[in-house]
């Protein structure tokens, strides 16, 4: 991507948060659940599809915001889940969540991206000292 797309895209995200900051003082946290394996259990595979795809947006956009300006520290959220996610698809993701919260009914209150970090990305990831 060269320097005006970069630029492009950054003007873009800028004007969607702030879109998305207006909307969303205005509508109350109230209303937005946090997804956890309660809401995730009930929901179709359709809910269950649109939601990864949103996650997977955010970890695109956070890439592509700082491709010219990578964080020195690799270790931040975006850089880990495209690493530790390396190799998965759409449906494997689904069917793993829908795997570990069938095997562990206690846990329902969980949320979905505690989930998937912890029993999907940092597993997958190289194991530091």
């Amino acid at each position: 991507m060269t320097g005006l797309g970069v630029r492009n895209l950054r003007s873009a995200v800028t004007a969607v948060c702030a879109a998305l900051a207006m909307t969303c003082s205005a509508v109350g946290a109230v209303e937005v659940p946090l997804v956890d394996g309660v809401l995730w259990t009930k929901s179709t595979e359709e809910i269950k599809r649109a939601y990864l795809v949103g996650l997977n947006n955010v970890i695109q956009v956070e890439t592509a915001y700082h491709a010219d300006n990578p964080s020195p520290d690799e270790s931040s959220f975006a850089p880990r889940v495209a690493r530790g996610m390396k190799g998965q698809t759409l449906t494997s993701v689904l069917e793993a969540l829908d795997k570990w919260y069938a095997a562990h009914p206690d846990q329902l209150r969980r949320p979905v991206i505690e989930t998937i970090w912890f029993e999907m990305v940092l597993p997958a990831l190289p194991k530091t000292k």
